[in-house]
């Protein structure tokens, strides 16, 4: 693999939540959460692009089939079909790095919904090459989930929704020379479940969101299947509080609250290194979402918390403008820090999302989602 190519490549694995167990110029040991297929933890539409990634107590939209679905049954609209698109770190000049979504709903007369996804997210083309420099083969990594869920009216003012989903993960196949592990495509089930709570039957007021979601199986990429990986369990809470100022306009503030339940990564510097690498291998998926809250095994609450805070303005439910601020308070992952803007605007039974991450820090500093652009297509029937 060519080093540029290279870095690139697990550099985007950094980015949206996992990493490698070493970190230049750290002697310490470190507590970091890494996983598999950290492209689940990707916000893939616009809508909550545009508000740092806010979603989960927020109003309903049709792109909530990607997050908490207890909030489809209050969407006003029978069904709809959406497709989202995001060039991922476009601006380290990549071209080739993309996520792409589409998912369709369908409400089963007023108090029930179903919905169906598919994301897509594909790493570009990597060439490999031996020791020596040599190129030897060329492969293009990329990894895909399917959703089926359903969600339904618990009562008046709270709603339930579950979702299953099949993940598949092609990061590298076949062997290596000098090398007799065998790669290979890694494949995993899981499940989403969510709850949402209105205060009144219009959405004004007060509303509160809760996800859980990624609670799946471990995936392995190779024939050694001893050493099985975690996908990103999470846990997330929101609030919002929609005010009306007249019959046209309203606006809508939100905040959400995201922390991963998978343990801490062993760290090759901590002197209990072989027993913490053999405990987190050797644990069930269940030990170790209440593991990721221990003080050995997890991180610390202050530095394994994600937070997002936005508003939405709201003009005759026809033209949208957005804000929002997301922060990312592990200090070993760089302190992720960014606001965003977004706008949207519905045209018949068609809305139209885009939103843009605004560039910040400079030099090494530099985010490297800066620019990020995400666009979003909902046709309503």
């Amino acid at each position: 693999m060519t080093n540029s190519k290279a870095i690139l490549f697990f550099l985007t694995f950094y980015i949206v939540g996992s990493t490698t167990n070493v970190i230049a110029q750290q002697t310490n040991a470190i507590k970091i959460q890494s996983t598999a297929v950290p492209f689940m933890l990707i916000s893939p539409d616009a809508r909550s692009g545009g508000m740092g990634n806010l979603s989960l107590g927020m109003s309903a939209e049709a792109n909530d089939l990607f997050g908490n679905t207890a909030k489809l049954p209050y969407l006003k609209e029978p069904s709809g079909f959406l497709i989202n698109y995001t060039p991922w770190l476009k601006d380290l000049g990549l071209t080739d790095v993309y996520l792409a979504s589409a998912g369709y709903y369908k409400k089963v007369g007023q108090n029930s919904s179903f919905n169906s996804s598919l994301r897509f997210f594909s790493l570009g083309n990597i060439q490999f090459s031996d020791v020596n420099g040599t190129p030897t083969t060329e492969q293009k990594p990329s990894e895909f989930s399917y959703d089926f869920g359903f969600s339904t009216l618990v009562t008046d003012k709270l709603s339930v929704g579950i979702t299953l989903r099949y993940i598949h993960s092609k990061l590298v196949t076949g062997s290596f020379i000098g090398n007799s592990v065998d790669y290979r495509a890694g494949n995993t089930v899981s499940g989403d479940i969510s709850v949402f709570y209105k205060q009144h039957e219009d959405l004004s007021g007060l509303h509160a969101g809760l996800l859980l979601s990624n609670l799946g199986g471990k995936i392995s990429y190779t024939n050694e299947t001893k050493n099985k990986y975690f996908i990103p369990a999470n846990i997330g809470v929101g609030l919002g509080y929609l005010s009306k100022i007249d019959f046209e306009n309203s606006i809508e503030f939100g905040v959400d609250v995201n922390r991963l339940m998978v343990p801490a990564s062993p760290d090759e510097a901590d002197p209990n290194y072989a027993e913490l690498k053999d405990h987190y291998f050797s644990q069930s998926v269940i030990s170790s979402w209440f593991n990721s809250f221990s003080n050995k095994y997890g991180m610390p609450l202050g530095e394994s918390l994600k937070m997002s805070a936005g508003a939405e303005y709201n003009y005759t439910n026809r033209f949208y403008l957005r804000a929002g601020y997301f922060i990312d308070n592990n200090k070993n992952l760089g302190n992720m820090q960014y606001f965003t803007v977004g706008t949207s605007f519905q045209y018949q039974n068609s809305k139209f999302n885009i939103s843009y991450l605004v560039p910040s820090g400079g030099g090494i500093t530099k985010n490297p989602l800066s620019n990020t652009l995400r666009f979003g297509s909902i046709f309503y029937f």
